[in-house]
């Protein structure tokens, strides 16, 4: 704070060709000693649409191929909208 206390006393002490301070230079300043003391926030990501996130575990599911992943969606989501697919995808795999 003290530094850009003194900066502000130079720039305000800065002549222009008119022998004054310009008010842009001062405001200016006067924003970077407030920026000078924010530190920056953590962002967040967006939250993911819970149905896309849903369908692409069920893709993965089917992609692999296997009884072990088809159950494994079956158990996360045993109501959700793919359940049915995946058990039939599962009886097939079963035969």
């Amino acid at each position: 704070m003290a530094f850009a206390a003194a900066l502000a006393a130079t720039v305000t002490r800065s002549p222009t060709p008119a022998g004054r301070a310009g008010p842009f230079l001062l405001s200016t300043m006067a924003n970077a000693s407030e920026n000078l003391s924010m530190t920056p926030q953590p962002t967040t990501p967006p939250a993911r649409d819970p149905e896309i996130a849903v369908k692409e575990e069920y893709q993965i599911a089917r992609r692999l191929g296997t009884a072990e992943a088809l159950e494994l969606f079956i158990a996360r989501h045993p109501e959700g909208p793919f359940a049915d697919q995946a058990r039939a995808d599962l009886r097939r795999i079963r035969r």
